[in-house]
């Protein structure tokens, strides 16, 4: 189908581009203490929040695809409404419809995972929390009853702690869930169902965009042949390490469970392995190190061959790359983004950020795509992330994407861009509150900067969020603070900044207006009507 966009009746554009930036997990929030966002000095922001071009968006829940409002929004489901202008049924949604219709079962991924697992040993790997960013406990528990249902008898699963959609320090919760379920099917079915190894998130298995692919190496050695500190039972384990490390969740190291000094769950040739991750970002590396022949990041065999194993994802988290080969679940089917609209139209484009979000602003923002859309036309540029944790480097690559960005608009090539700040988001991640005071200070002085960009080429900057972090980085009951690492509920900010604007068109939002109405919007100011079936524009023209 051959695309095209309408010309505007009543607006041309501006001289200069239209530049989206995203303030990562800058939501909005009453002002407190716990808010890093209104708690830091921000003049260019509070201006920006007080003009008239100014509303807020949903960026959670059903106006980003999610089940329901309780659900909070992340980076990918949020640059995907970003970019696709419409709503989609997103990962924990299209997981939750197939589990509860059964069509996962009928799979002939699925059967033949079992039939693996009837004969050999059956593997369920993922984030072990019902956080619903990542993965869902519910679905692992789904997997479990019907694994036993149907015969399998030796089962082990590897969990990755939470400690970041989640409270810090909430593993030991979600181990005690899991352990009651292993025991009423073990005694049910009399299986062998247990937990067979762990470790931290942000410290084995789920590297994301090959920012630090020695976390990848460390989390299969450690599920696939058992290397690391070897315990009892995964409570003893964690315990243990809080009490040796003094570290929440998500940094905890690799561990094993082992009997009479030997792990319970290596990987054997003919076993069957279950990423039940439904997210892509961080589920890619290690489906490479699985199912991939020929691998190169590090060394499979150090310590024993790479068994050949059934793998499989709950998603295919990569369609373009095909990453993973076999997947339970199809990805939602995101078609004629704005990208593909504007490359149509022969508009030329940049995207830009740091290696933390650099997939967003290409890969999701594009409807889950690898690649360019247009290579002649657009220009995608990543900054290398810091490889440490962010709250040490508040700034992050903050200044470093500004400058570049500011390069981009100087240079009159490109008639729409985009960019995305992490700062708010990675650094809200730690639960450090002053490191991320510091880090929306940050973007305040980059937003600044950026005005006097956009305003000296003619252009427009609209101001957004995908999610909220850093607008709520502790709760408090009972005197006591508990750091909050997770997305908030926040709606976030959407600003106008149009230093040409003569009152040719109102913002006015409808009552749920969400995400996926930035993109008509955008369309619309370079001159463009928006296709029919995207979410309405947040203008009205005159």
């Amino acid at each position: 189908m051959t695309l095209s966009l309408k010309k505007h009746a009543k607006f041309a554009g501006r001289k200069g581009p239209v530049v989206i930036l995203v303030a990562d997990g800058v939501g909005v929030a009453p002002a407190g203490p716990s808010n890093a966002v209104t708690e830091a000095h921000t003049p260019t922001l509070d201006k920006l929040a007080a003009q008239t071009l100014y509303t807020e968006l949903a960026a959670h829940g059903t106006a980003v695809g999610l089940p329901s409002d309780d659900d909070m929004g992340n980076s990918e489901v949020g640059h995907n409404a970003l970019g696709a202008g419409r709503i989609f049924a997103q990962g924990a949604k299209l997981v939750n419809q197939a589990l509860d219709s059964g069509k996962v079962y009928e799979t002939d991924v699925w059967q033949e995972a079992i039939e693996h697992g009837r004969n050999n040993t059956l593997h369920l790997l993922g984030l072990h929390s019902d956080g619903n960013i990542h993965a869902h406990t519910q679905h692992l528990y789904a997997l479990m009853r019907k694994a036993a249902e149907q015969g399998v008898k030796q089962c082990c699963i590897h969990i990755l702690l939470d400690g970041r959609d989640v409270a810090a320090r909430s593993a030991l919760v979600y181990i005690e869930q899991t352990e009651a379920l292993i025991n009423e099917l073990n005694a049910q079915y009399d299986s062998n169902f247990r937990i067979a190894s762990g470790g931290g998130r942000m410290e084995i298995t789920m590297d994301r965009y090959e920012a630090d692919w020695d976390m990848v190496r460390r989390g299969y050695h450690c599920h696939t042949h058992g290397i690391g500190q070897t315990f009892g039972c995964a409570a003893d384990a964690v315990e243990a390490m809080y009490e040796a490390t003094g570290k929440d969740d998500q940094y905890l190291p690799a561990f094993v469970i082992a009997k009479d000094g030997e792990p319970v769950g290596r990987m054997q040739d003919g076993d069957a392995v279950i990423l039940f991750n439904f997210r892509g970002d961080r589920a890619i590396e290690i489906s490479l190190a699985y199912e991939r022949d020929h691998f190169d990041k590090f060394d499979r065999d150090e310590h024993r061959p790479h068994p050949s194993l059934y793998y499989a994802g709950m998603l295919q988290y990569d369609g373009d790359e095909f990453i993973p080969a076999r997947y339970l679940v199809n990805p939602p089917n995101i078609d004629r983004t704005m990208g593909e609209y504007l490359c149509a139209e022969g508009v030329k484009l940049f995207a830009i950020s740091e290696t933390q979000k650099y997939g967003h602003v290409t890969f999701f923002w594009n409807g889950n795509r690898s690649g360019y859309i247009d290579k002649d036309l657009e220009t995608y540029i990543e900054i290398p992330s810091d490889n440490i944790e962010f709250n040490q480097a508040p700034a992050m690559k903050a200044r470093e994407i500004t400058e570049k960005t500011i390069a981009l608009i100087e240079s009159g090539e490109y008639q729409f861009g985009r960019l995305n700040l992490a700062n708010g988001d990675m650094v809200g991640h730690t639960g450090d509150l002053a490191a991320a005071i510091e880090a929306m200070e940050v973007v305040d002085e980059c937003v600044a900067k950026l005005i006097d960009a956009i305003e000296a080429a003619g252009g427009i900057l609209l101001y957004t969020a995908d999610h909220g972090n850093a607008d709520i980085m502790y709760t408090e009951k009972n005197g006591i603070r508990t750091p909050k690492t997770s997305h908030t509920l926040s709606p976030v900010p959407f600003a106008i900044v149009d230093p040409n604007y003569n009152g040719e068109y109102q913002l006015t939002p409808p009552p749920d207006a969400g995400l996926t109405h930035i993109a008509a919007t955008t369309i619309n100011l370079l001159g463009f009507e928006a296709p029919d079936d995207y979410q309405p524009s947040l203008l009205t023209f005159k």
